[in-house]
């Protein structure tokens, strides 16, 4: 049995859909993970963005970060893939995190928790 591994993946998502629309991509992407075996640990929606540069004849972006752990190794290739066939996507990275980055990401999360607003 191999270990399980954490991985970090962000995608940009068209500006032009309507609102249902990026709930529906984010939980297709969501239901990917969970199907191949991966443990969502967290996902931040950061929604509407500006961009450094126009992709695409686009100035802003929906973007989607989700965070993850699996001892698949054929996900990440799987996952990757499925956004390469959604046009939807406009980009996509995924990079398998280290102690450190997985160290910094948690006291990155309890700072975003403690500075949240209540709701």
């Amino acid at each position: 049995m191999s270990e399980n591994r954490v991985y970090e993946t962000t995608y940009l998502v068209t500006p032009d859909l309507e609102a249902a629309a990026y709930d529906q991509i984010v939980a297709k992407f969501r239901q990917l993970l969970q199907d191949n075996g991966a443990t969502i640990t967290h996902q931040e929606v950061w929604g509407m963005q500006k961009l450094a540069y126009e992709i695409e004849g686009k100035g802003s972006a929906y973007y989607v970060l989700t965070e993850y752990t699996s001892s698949n190794q054929e996900l990440v290739y799987k996952l990757e893939q499925e956004y390469t066939y959604d046009e939807r996507i406009v980009r996509f990275l995924t990079v398998r995190l280290d102690k450190h980055a997985v160290a910094y990401n948690n006291k990155r999360k309890t700072k975003v928790k403690a500075t949240a607003p209540a709701l």
